[in-house]
């Protein structure tokens, strides 16, 4: 019976099935398109920044107007996942979010536990009665009680904005015309010590991906067997910007399963040969000798 998890963990990692682009999100189409009919598109983008660090002593406000400092969210344990927005987006922002509270709901993870979550609004104008409103709004989607302590709304001056923005490769700009932000639709998993671990791009986010790019930022603290095992199986591929099945490593995982299901047959099969002999030779000890 020992075998059975295993080899179920094997079969569900290789069940699970693995973004949609925002209308402004990053990174560019494969097929080029005159940036000229949507002024200003150039500037909109995301640079990567993996293995860089966050500025944690940048200052915030949270959505209870307290001051805080981005590194009171990293305890070096536990990841982080990280987005921009601003709480009076008409359209993009609330896409970004609702597909954030939809993608973790299905997590089986849960903020304020295993990890945070941390959206900085990027208008110096947001005011954290603005902020608490939309924690609220996201918090009764999400549905879980232990994330009113894991997801937290800030806003802050330009300067802290321009830096938090400027560290992750997020390129945006106010349209004065629209009275509008135009930004790029991304999260991102952050490491426990606040370095950019991974980028997922769209409006709506899978859940396997969003998982897995948890189980990446951790750096190892607290996986399971279980976890360990998927994130063997599975590499980000920056081209589709989706994590898929290694095929070598699945095969690799299913020999060295297989190999195990085989010792542990014969490992079986020798000790209870050896009981049974053992049993033989004590019952041919106490036999009772005629006369």
């Amino acid at each position: 019976m020992s075998l059975l998890r295993p080899i179920a963990v094997l079969l569900a990692v290789a069940s699970v099935s693995s973004v949609a682009m925002a209308q402004y999100a990053a990174p560019a189409p494969t097929v080029p398109s005159p940036t000229g009919e949507v002024p200003g598109l150039a500037r909109i983008g995301v640079d990567e920044h993996l293995d860089a660090q966050l500025p944690l002593d940048l200052r915030f406000r949270d959505e209870q107007g307290r001051t805080v400092q981005l590194g009171d969210f990293f305890d070096g344990e536990h990841p982080v996942l990280l987005n921009f927005a601003y709480y009076t987006c008409p359209t993009l922002c609330s896409f970004v979010l609702d597909g954030m509270a939809a993608s973790v709901k299905e997590v089986e993870w849960t903020a304020g536990d295993e990890y945070q979550i941390v959206t900085i609004s990027i208008d110096p104008r947001d005011t954290p009665e603005r902020a608490l409103a939309k924690r609220q709004e996201m918090l009764a989607k999400y549905g879980r009680p232990a994330a009113a302590h894991g997801w937290h709304f800030l806003v802050g001056d330009e300067e802290s904005i321009q830096a938090a923005t400027r560290a992750a490769g997020f390129r945006y700009f106010y349209n004065a015309s629209l009275e509008q932000y135009a930004h790029p639709a991304i999260v991102m998993a952050m490491t426990p010590q606040g370095h950019f671990a991974r980028y997922l791009y769209g409006i709506q986010y899978p859940a396997n991906d969003v998982r897995i790019s948890l189980l990446e930022a951790s750096e190892g603290h607290s996986l399971s067997a279980t976890d360990r095992i998927i994130l063997f199986c599975y590499h980000y591929d920056p081209g589709t910007h989706e994590y898929s099945l290694v095929a070598v490593n699945l095969m690799k995982l299913g020999g060295a399963l297989t190999m195990l299901a085989f010792g542990t047959f014969f490992a079986v099969l020798f000790w209870r040969e050896r009981k049974r002999r053992r049993v033989t030779r004590m019952g041919e000890h106490h036999a009772p000798v005629g006369h």
